[in-house]
């Protein structure tokens, strides 16, 4: 097992005690063990070969022969033995939002209940509102989780897709059978929530490809296994189409099966006005269906698609039928920001509130990873349940970035932090008041508790756009993806309060929430609303979140004069400044 299988199964090992009703202490010992593996720089395994688990901070004996023996035989009886002693169906009620161990636990000792089933069925009848802590209000939002579940039971996250996909698709990259490979559909599109994971490949051997395919570490289940194509289930109970086409068709079946229909339906109208067909299988000089390869128009790769339908390449996260084609008939679609773009992030937590780094570990990686920046914004004291910092700690906080900052220049390193804070937006106003907040670099003002009514949490929000020391807005529609439908907000109405006051909005890059959505920012494009591409980190690991914001802001049309955090430290000083200057 990896670093990532053996975390995951060190947290469902803390859940399942939960479940078993364990001591706090011994399912924190497991949780701080995950959390602890999340912050090593060095493989798992050749900790593990040279017998130095025990030098990380947080592994204790224990853990140290449950990680060895995973890692090294690829199980763990402990985990095999309480998985069984646990009905499944409580593991699957444990992913309904608002339900966690302890009420999943006192709803089947106390009623017997075992399956989202029978759990849907006593809500309905009211059973639950005989046990302590429970109520027709907790009922009724349960039965609204179910509901959301069923909604997206066969949806799945696009970093949990990408995290499984990539694996498969390197191998065949490197199968010698293979000529071209690539995933495609909406993981290659890179939707925020995706259905299922295509690959497409071109060989002249499909069955030794569908039979390497069908036999990678991994699987859980083959579904279909056919002459061209096959089916299986991935860990997570993502369903992979794998697809094997020659290598003429492979240019015409990665164009159709990367989508999206709706810009598909588009290219295939266009060839019709031309006297062309287009399919997954090529493009014809046809005004029939056909297959004939004496009428192909020669393709290579998909550019020459485009350029056959006088259009630019459109890259695959633009395809949405959202303006590209319009864009491109003008010559105007935007040179997308790049990864290379990015110099820091603006929105990211510390051990000082609910993150899990400190300051000198942080500066440490960040320096080794190259980034030029990164604002230091811990919750505020609303944050009570993420320890959030009060004015006091907040002061302590800035001596303290203030002398890591001088260090780091004695040392002739460039990198630094920037102070600041991820302040509450709460009913009253802002959590911090102008004087504290006019002493920070960055300011960051998020809601975090929204209450019932629209218009009042969007008024909240821009009370908070309009306050001179407020830079951007924090994950604007408070949405966690396939766990939490947006607050109720008129998201519009906020967009418009920062066009007029220069208020930036950030888009989160954290894969649960991306968040302003894609759709928003291609809808508000040109307005010179700025963006902020941030990770909001809580751990060194979520610095790697970065790379799926710059895909989110891909299929946002972003450029790099869209987002603020490609400027260089002066630069961004510079801007931190402008909405501050008008203040008096």
């Amino acid at each position: 097992m990896n670093r990532a299988q053996v975390t995951d199964i060190l947290l469902e090992i803390a859940v399942l005690l939960d479940l078993q009703g364990e001591s706090t202490f011994k399912i924190r010992a497991y949780q701080n063990g995950a959390r602890a593996l999340e912050t090593i720089s060095e493989p798992l395994e050749v900790l593990v070969a040279e017998k130095r688990l025990g030098t990380i901070k947080g592994i204790g004996e224990s853990l140290q022969q449950k990680i060895t023996e995973m890692v090294t035989t690829g199980k763990l009886e402990y985990y095999d033995q309480l998985k069984a002693a646990v009905p499944p169906g409580l593991l699957e009620m444990l992913q309904i939002p608002s339900l966690g161990p302890k009420k999943v636990k006192a709803i089947h000792d106390n009623l017997g209940i075992s399956t989202v089933a029978d759990l849907e069925a006593a809500c309905k009848a009211g059973r639950l509102s005989i046990l302590d802590g429970f109520g027709a209000r907790t009922e009724a939002k349960i039965l609204e989780g179910i509901d959301y579940r069923r909604k997206y039971a066969s949806k799945h996250l696009l970093v949990e897709a990408i995290l499984v996909a990539e694996p498969i698709l390197a191998a065949l990259k490197n199968h010698p059978a293979v000529q071209r490979c690539s995933t495609a559909g909406s993981l290659r599109r890179l939707k925020e929530v995706i259905g299922d994971v295509d690959f497409v490949v071109s060989s002249q051997s499909p069955a030794e490809v569908i039979e390497f395919f069908v036999n990678q570490p991994g699987i859980v289940t083959v579904l279909a296994k056919g002459d061209t194509k096959s089916s299986v289930i991935l860990p997570g109970g993502i369903q992979a189409d794998l697809r094997v086409v020659s290598d003429q068709e492979y240019p015409y079946a990665l164009a159709y099966f990367s989508g999206s229909k709706e810009h598909n339906i588009v290219m295939r109208h266009r060839a019709i006005q031309k006297g062309l067909r287009l399919s997954e299988y090529g493009l014809f000089r046809s005004a029939e269906e056909t297959r004939d390869p004496a009428l192909q128009v020669p393709c290579s790769s998909e550019e020459d698609i485009y350029k056959a339908l006088d259009l630019p390449f459109i890259t695959p996260e633009l395809r949405e039928d959202r303006g590209e084609f319009t864009a491109a008939e003008k010559g105007a679609l935007p040179e997308l920001i790049s990864w290379d773009d990015l110099k820091g992030s603006l929105h990211n937590h510390t051990d000082w509130s609910d993150g899990q780094d400190s300051l000198e570990t942080l500066a440490a990686a960040l320096v080794q990873k190259g980034y030029s920046y990164w604002a230091v914004t811990d919750h505020s004291k609303a944050a009570f349940q993420a320890h959030g910092l009060d004015e006091a700690r907040l002061k302590t906080q800035l001596a303290a970035v203030a002398d890591i900052n001088k260090r780091l220049e004695d040392s002739g390193i460039s990198f630094r932090f920037l102070t600041g804070a991820e302040v509450d937006i709460v009913k009253t106003g802002l959590d911090f008041n102008d004087e504290i907040l006019s002493q920070l670099d960055v300011v960051v003002a998020s809601l975090h508790v929204a209450s019932q009514d629209e218009s009042e949490n969007t008024q909240r929000l821009i009370a908070a756009a309009q306050n001179p020391y407020v830079h951007m807005l924090g994950h604007l529609s408070g949405r966690l993806l396939l766990r939490r439908e947006p607050f109720k907000i008129s998201q519009q109405a906020v967009i418009d309060a920062c066009a007029d006051t220069g208020t930036w909005l950030e888009l989160n890059a954290q894969p649960s929430r991306f968040d302003l959505d894609w759709r928003l920012w291609v809808q508000n494009r040109g307005r010179g609303i700025k963006c902020s591409i941030n990770c909001d980190a809580h751990s060194l690991v979520d610095v790697e979140y970065l790379r799926f914001g710059i895909g989110q802001a891909r299929k946002a049309w972003l450029t790099k004069a869209d987002v603020i955090n490609t400027s260089n430290l002066n630069e961004l000083r510079e801007l931190l400044g402008v909405k501050r200057a008008k203040v008096g």
